[in-house]
């Protein structure tokens, strides 16, 4: 089991109104260094945004439950999926998020750097992320919860344990 986050950039991008225009981002990279490193951190990480699971309880449920994560000492919140920088954020906005920051691993390098890269050829989605969630510490994996029966075409969508109500139970315990 990975025991530190990997070591990736990030492919971001980010509101800059000095651009102008209906398109007023830039590109951004962003290292794991500068999420993670000296910081308490929740990632999150699911197959894909507009799926059904994703959308409706996922990463909803981590923005409503947002302050109480903060209330047990975590800095941030991110939600991962490997789908690009525009397609995240269009999905946060269509979503109304308002607290997770959102993460784009549009290559899949951590996604596969955390051995959580799974294909999901038989839904037409390619290579994904399983469903986890995971408390980080300093760039330290303090616990990851990663869902039941993690297989390449999985027939269903487990989603048990990676949750944020798991995630609270977790860090109100210890």
């Amino acid at each position: 089991m990975i025991s530190t986050v990997p070591e990736v950039v990030f492919k971001t991008r980010v509101r800059d109104e000095s651009i102008g225009g209906d398109n007023p981002f830039r590109w951004q990279d962003v290292s794991t260094d500068e999420i993670f490193k000296g910081k308490k951190v929740v990632l999150f990480a699911l197959p894909g945004a507009y799926t059904p699971t994703c959308s409706n309880t996922h990463l909803p449920g981590f923005d409503k439950n947002y302050q109480a994560l903060i209330d047990q000492g975590v800095d941030e919140v991110y939600c991962l999926s490997v789908n690009d920088a525009f397609t995240m954020f269009q999905w946060s906005k269509h979503l109304g998020v308002e607290n997770v920051k959102i993460l784009p691993d549009g290559n899949g390098d951590f996604t596969r750097m955390m051995e959580m890269l799974v294909k999901k050829e038989n839904l037409g989605f390619g290579m994904r992320s399983w469903r986890y969630s995971m408390l980080v510490e300093d760039n330290k994996i303090t616990k990851l919860f990663s869902e039941l029966g993690k297989v390449d075409n999985c027939l269903d969508d487990p989603f048990g344990v990676s949750d944020v109500g798991t995630m609270l139970e977790f860090m109100k315990k210890s």
